[in-house]
C-alpha cells in the first residue's frame, strides 16, 4: 500500500541558516541624492529586533527599485551574515519562479506538481530561527488583486521572524498600505537641484550642463525630476553625441512630433494606431514626425507598422508635464473628438479595427479632465457601448448605455427619439445578462413612448417590439412574446419588404420561440426559410447568417436529426472561434449546442469535455447566476445522467434548479425543465417516490400555466406515466397513456 507524503522532504534536520545572496541586479553605481530616504528606509526597518516591512510608493521611474537595491548592497557590505532575496511580482509566473529559486538555493526540498506548495515551504522556513537573518524585496508589487485573492492570498505566504525584513515597491500607495499597514514610506521626484546633478553625474561630457545649465534646469523640468527618465534621456545624449539643447530642440524642429508626444499620453500607450495622430500639414510630414520620435527612441514601431507603441516612461513624464503646463485637459478632449472620429461603427468586419481601438476609448474616457456632457465624450461613449454589446462584454456595454441614457434624458428630454435608442438599447444589455425583469420594464417604457413620438411603423421602435418579444419568451410568457413578434412582423413585411435584415430577424425570433413551445415543423420550416435568404444576402460567415444556422440546427436537433445538427453547428463553432475567439458568447451558445448534439448521438466524452468547457468559460465570463450559463450546468448534469454518473448528475441538477427558482421563478419553463430531469435522475436511480412527487408538481403547474394539451404538459404526463410503471401501478400509468394519446389527437383534429 502506498501513502500519500503529506510533509516536504528533508534530510535528518533542516538546512541551518545559509546566507544567501538571491538578488539578480548590480549595483548602481549612479544612485544619487537619495542618502536621507535611504537613512529613513533603513530606520524603519531596523529601529527594533523584531520583525518589520516597509512599503516604498511612488511614481514610475521615481527610483524605488534603485533605493532597495541600494539598501541591500550597504546592507551586505556592514553585515555580511544577511540573506537578501529579490522577487519580482509583476505577475503570478514571476512570483512562482522568484519562489522556486528561492527553495532551490535555500535547500528546501517540495513538490513541483503544487505551485502552492513552494511558496509555502519558503514561508515556512524563513518563519523559523534557524533560517538566521534575512531581508526580502518584493518589487512591483502594484497589483492588490495578486495579494488578496481568496483562491490564493499570497498575502499569507509572506514570511515572519524576528530575524527577518522585508521591503515592498509599489507605484499603488494603497497597495503598500494593505501589505505594510501605517509602514509606507512615499519616493517623491528629485529636487531641481538634485535632478540636475544627477544628470551632469550621468553625462559623459560634463561641461555640457556646466555651459547651459539653464538648458539642464528645463530638460530636468520636461523630465518631471524622474530618475528614470533623466538616465534614459541621458543614455540617447551619450550614445549620440548631442548636446541638452538638441535634445530639446524636438518642440520647436518638429512641432508636429511634440504635438504626436502630447496626444499619445492622453491615451493607452501601446498599440497606437498611426490613424489615430492628428493631421500633418503633408503626408511626408506625418512621416517625418514619426521619424523624429523613432530617433530619439521615443516610439518604437511594431512589426505591423501601422501602430507604434509609446515609451511607458515617456509616457508617463509627458502626462506630468502637460499637467505642470496646465495643458493635459485640452490634450485629452482633443484626443476624445479625435477617436470619436476615427472610431469605426460596430459591424463585424470592422471587429478588428475596433477591437485595437477599445483600450484607447477606454483609457481617455476614465479621465475626469474631459466633462460628462461634453458632446464627443458621448458620442464615444455611444460607439464604445455598441461595440462592447458585439463583442459579449455586456457588463462593459451596459455602463457605458447608461452613461449616454442619463445624458440623453437630462439634455434632450425623457421623450427624445436618441434618448428612447439609448433606453432600448440599455434593456437589450438587462436582457443580455439575464436580468430579463429590468429589461421587461425598460423594454416596454421605451416601446410604448416609441409609439407615440415615432409611431409604430418606425424602424426603431418596431426592433424594441421584437427585442421585446424576445425578453416575454425568455420569461416564459410565449403567448405575449409570439403575438408581439407576429405584429412586428407583419409590419416589417408591409414596410420594409419580405428580405429585409429586419424583417428576417423577426422570423428568426419566431423560429426561437417556436423551437422554445416544441413547435418543430413551424420551426424548420420558418428556419429555412430565414437561413437560405441570410446566406443569399450577407454570406455563409456572417453573424446574422450563423445565428439563423444555429437556430436551425436546435431544430434538427428537436427533431432526432443529431447528425444533421452536428454539421451545421460545427461549420458555425469553426466560424465563430475564427472571427469572434473562444470565450465570446456567441463561439460559446454554439459549442453548447455542438455538445447536445454529441450528447444525443451517446458520445459521452465529446460531449462532457465541451460541456465542461463551457461552463467554465460562461461562469467565468457570464456569471454563476447567468441564464446561459445554468443552461450549461444542466447539459452537464444531463451527460452525468446517461454516463450513469447519478450523484455527480443528482448534485448538479439541484444546483441548477434551484438557482433557476431564485432566478427565473418556480413556474418559469427552464426551472420546469431542471424538475423534469432531476426527477428523471431519481428515476434512474431508484428513489422513485421523490420522482414521482417531483413529476406531479411539474405537471401541476404545467397544467395550469400551459394548459393540458400544451407540448411540454403532454410530455410530462408521459413521464409521471413511466414511473408509475416502475412502481408496477401499471393500470395508472395505461390510464395517463391514454389520456395523452387523446390529447394528441384532440389537438391534430
Amino acid at each position: 500500500m502506498r501513502l500519500k507524503q503529506t510533509q516536504p522532504e528533508k534530510d535528518s534536520g533542516s538546512p541551518g541558516p545559509i546566507n544567501k545572496w538571491i538578488v539578480p541586479f548590480e549595483r548602481n553605481c549612479r544612485v544619487t541624492d537619495r542618502e536621507s530616504e535611504l537613512t529613513r528606509l533603513q530606520n524603519m526597518l531596523f529601529t527594533s529586533n523584531q520583525f518589520a516591512k516597509v512599503a516604498v510608493s511612488g511614481l514610475g521611474g521615481v527610483g524605488k527599485t534603485q533605493l532597495a537595491l541600494e539598501l541591500l548592497y550597504r546592507l551586505k557590505e556592514k553585515h555580511g551574515n544577511y540573506t537578501a532575496i529579490w522577487i519580482h511580482v509583476t505577475s503570478m509566473e514571476s512570483l512562482d519562479q522568484g519562489y522556486h529559486a528561492i527553495a532551490q538555493q535555500l535547500g528546501i526540498k517540495y513538490s513541483r506538481s503544487k505551485e502552492a506548495d513552494v511558496k509555502q515551504h519558503v514561508q515556512e522556513y524563513l518563519s523559523e530561527d534557524s533560517a538566521g537573518h534575512w531581508i526580502i524585496v518584493y518589487d512591483n508589487a502594484d497589483d492588490i488583486d495578486m495579494w488578496t485573492d481568496k483562491s490564493n492570498r499570497l498575502i499569507d505566504y509572506i514570511p515572519r521572524s524576528k530575524n527577518g525584513r522585508v521591503i515592498f515597491t509599489t507605484r499603488n500607495k494603497r497597495v503598500g498600505v494593505k501589505l505594510a499597514y501605517q509602514n509606507v514610506m512615499e519616493l517623491s521626484q528629485l529636487s531641481e537641484d538634485s535632478a540636475v546633478r544627477m544628470l551632469r553625474n550621468l553625462l559623459i561630457q560634463k561641461d555640457i550642463v556646466d555651459s547651459n545649465l539653464a538648458d539642464a534646469k528645463t530638460m530636468a523640468a520636461w523630465l518631471c525630476h524622474l530618475p528614470l527618465a533623466i538616465a534614459q534621456a541621458v543614455a540617447y545624449i551619450n550614445e549620440n553625441g548631442i548636446t541638452l539643447a538638441d535634445y530639446l530642440a524636438i518642440q520647436e524642429r518638429d512641432p508636429l512630433a511634440a504635438d504626436y508626444m502630447c496626444f499619445m499620453a492622453c491615451i493607452d500607450h501601446k498599440d497606437i494606431p498611426q490613424l489615430f495622430l492628428p493631421h500633418g500639414s503633408s503626408r511626408k510630414k506625418e512621416v517625418d514626425a514619426i521619424g523624429t520620435l523613432r530617433a530619439y527612441s521615443f516610439v518604437a514601431r511594431r512589426s505591423e507598422a501601422s501602430s507604434v507603441d509609446l515609451h511607458r516612461l515617456v509616457h508617463l513624464t509627458i502626462r506630468n508635464w502637460l499637467r505642470n503646463e496646465g495643458t493635459l485637459a485640452e490634450w485629452t478632449c482633443r484626443a476624445v473628438a479625435r477617436l470619436e472620429e476615427v472610431f469605426p461603427d460596430h459591424g463585424h468586419r470592422n471587429r478588428a479595427v475596433w477591437r485595437t481601438y477599445l483600450p484607447h476609448a477606454r483609457y481617455v474616457l476614465e479621465s475626469a479632465l474631459v466633462a460628462k456632457d461634453n458632446a464627443s465624450r458621448i458620442d464615444l461613449e455611444w460607439k464604445l457601448a455598441l461595440c462592447y454589446y458585439s463583442d459579449g462584454r455586456f457588463d462593459e456595454a451596459e455602463t457605458f448605455f447608461r452613461e449616454v441614457l442619463e445624458f440623453r434624458t437630462s439634455m434632450l428630454g425623457p421623450e427624445h427619439p436618441d434618448t428612447l435608442e439609448s433606453m432600448a438599447k440599455l434593456a437589450l444589455a438587462y436582457h443580455a445578462q439575464s436580468r430579463f425583469q429590468e429589461s421587461k420594464a425598460l423594454g416596454v417604457k421605451a416601446m410604448e413612448t416609441q409609439k407615440i413620438v415615432l409611431g409604430e411603423e418606425d424602424p426603431e421602435t418596431m426592433s424594441t417590439m421584437s427585442n421585446l418579444a424576445m425578453t416575454y419568451s425568455d420569461l416564459s410568457q410565449w403567448k405575449e412574446a409570439e403575438s408581439l413578434e407576429l405584429e412586428t412582423m407583419k409590419l416589417r413585411m408591409r414596410i420594409l419588404g419580405e428580405e429585409h435584415p429586419q424583417t428576417l430577424v423577426g422570423m428568426s425570433n419566431l423560429v426561437y420561440l417556436y423551437n422554445c413551445q416544441g413547435w418543430w415543423e413551424r420551426a424548420e420550416e420558418l428556419g429555412k426559410r430565414t437561413t437560405s435568404a441570410r446566406k443569399k444576402i450577407l454570406g455563409d460567415e456572417h453573424p446574422d447568417t450563423l445565428l439563423r444556422i444555429g437556430n436551425l440546427a436546435h431544430t434538427y436537433n428537436n427533431q432526432g436529426r443529431y447528425k444533421e445538427a452536428e454539421d451545421l453547428l460545427t461549420h458555425v463553432v469553426n466560424v465563430r472561434v475564427r472571427t469572434l475567439g473562444k470565450e465570446h458568447p456567441h463561439t460559446l451558445s454554439g459549442m453548447s449546442n455542438l455538445a447536445v448534439s454529441y450528447h444525443n448521438q451517446d458520445r459521452w466524452d465529446e460531449a462532457e469535455g465541451l460541456q465542461t468547457r463551457v461552463v467554465a468559460a460562461r461562469q467565468t465570463l457570464l456569471g454563476p447566476e447567468h441564464f446561459s450559463t445554468l443552461t450549461s450546468m444542466a447539459h452537464l448534469s444531463s451527460t452525468y445522467h446517461r454516463q450513469g454518473r447519478w450523484a455527480e448528475a443528482e448534485k448538479l441538477c439541484i444546483q441548477t434548479m434551484e438557482l433557476r427558482k431564485k432566478i427565473l421563478g418556480p413556474e418559469h419553463h427552464h426551472t420546469l425543465t431542471s424538475m423534469t430531469n432531476l426527477a428523471s435522475i431519481y428515476l434512474d436511480d431508484g428513489q422513485l417516490s421523490r420522482a414521482e412527487e417531483l413529476g406531479l408538481e411539474v405537471l401541476a403547474t404545467r397544467e395550469r400555466v400551459l394548459g393540458m394539451e400544451h407540448t411540454h404538459s403532454l410530455a410530462s404526463m408521459e413521464h409521471l406515466a413511466a414511473t408509475y410503471k416502475k412502481q408496477a401501478r401499471i393500470a395508472e400509468a395505461e390510464d395517463l397513456e391514454i389520456q395523452v394519446a387523446e390529447l394528441q389527437n384532440a389537438t391534430v383534429l
